[in-house]
């Protein structure tokens, strides 16, 4: 499929991506303010990671009745509840998001003094809930955070995107220069605003596998970036007189097909794996989806183009060296 895939993908193109570069720019910052406002006026739907709660796997005899399983556990007024299909048919996720003490206290028969008793006590609640109105239901899987927890989940994951930004900065500007490095960590921030916009309008849960997908994003769009940096830096050495907008558009049109070639494959993964995970595994594919996309764009709309604002060198050094790595055994 792959091979078949490769005679279609033009490699002799010639498309002046850098005349539009103002308009590419428009649209990024477009993008990332519309995504800031969503951020803002929306916000994000954070999962049990992040907020707390109680979450249990539950497999029936038979297929899951979910609009029954959410009508057993509305009537407990408990807050929000959520249940969706999860792997097999007879399987569910039920989610109980973060109950206070003082809510668990108003139930006949339960007296807790924390937040942290009250969410062992809510798992109590539903699970006999659910044992009373569907004989012969299991309980696979049942998880509990407090908001503590949650809440140094929540640090930690923005901790591990920004550390990632960073080291990303400084690979760079040790590989090429810091001009580059300018370019691919904005580029770098613009495709995590952009996913994390998409995140607020669509309203999908946010949660620890959507920051792993977010740093996936980052190492993808960064390794995309670089193969096209290599090739401009590769150009700029064999044209020095040529205007840099000429290079820069050659550079991107001789990446081009290696870029819809990889993105291309890498999306049929995403979107299989999208089909066959389920609910279980949507934001975290959704993610990559919009990730591989949105950073695929970066690289050519963003990252090359940014270089013409930068002043980055033309050619080599006086002693040939026009990178930390190049004089590297």
């Amino acid at each position: 499929m792959t091979i078949a895939l490769v005679r279609f993908i033009p490699t002799d193109t010639d498309i002046p991506f850098i005349r539009h570069r103002m308009a590419a720019f428009g649209a990024s910052v477009a993008l990332m303010l519309g995504s800031l406002g969503a951020l803002s006026g929306l916000g994000l739907n954070f999962g049990i990671d992040f907020l707390g709660g109680a979450a249990i796997e539950v497999k029936t005899e038979g297929p899951a009745d979910i609009g029954a399983l959410r009508a057993v556990l509305i009537d407990l007024e408990l807050g929000d509840v959520q249940v969706q299909g999860f792997g097999a048919e007879d399987e569910a996720l039920v989610r109980v998001g973060q109950v206070s003490a003082e809510h668990v206290n108003e139930i006949e028969g339960y007296a807790v003094n924390d937040d942290a008793e009250a969410q062992q006590a809510v798992r109590q609640i539903v699970s006999a809930a659910l044992q009373e109105a569907f004989p012969g239901i299991t309980f696979r899987r049942t998880e509990t955070l407090s908001p503590q927890v949650s809440g140094e989940l929540r640090v930690k994951g923005a901790t591990a995107v920004g550390v990632a930004l960073l080291l990303m900065l400084l690979y760079i500007w040790f590989r090429f220069e810091w001009q580059y490095s300018v370019g691919a960590v904005l580029a770098l921030i613009h495709d995590v605003i952009a996913t994390v916009g998409f995140f607020a309008v669509t309203q999908l849960e946010f949660n620890l596998p959507t920051i792993a997908a977010i740093l996936t994003i980052v190492g993808y769009s960064m390794n995309d970036t670089v193969v096209v940096y290599d090739r401009i830096r590769e150009k700029f050495r064999k044209y020095k007189t040529k205007p840099t907008e000429d290079v820069l558009n050659m550079a991107i049109n001789k990446t081009l097909s290696r870029t819809i070639l990889t993105s291309g494959t890498t999306l049929v993964a995403i979107v299989a794996m999208a089909v066959i995970g389920g609910p279980a595994l949507e934001g975290f594919t959704l993610a990559l989806i919009w990730g591989v996309a949105i950073g695929t764009y970066s690289s050519i709309f963003v990252a090359a183009p940014l270089l013409t604002l930068t002043g980055v060198k033309r050619g080599a050094d006086e002693d040939g060296d026009s990178g930390f790595f190049d004089n590297a055994p």
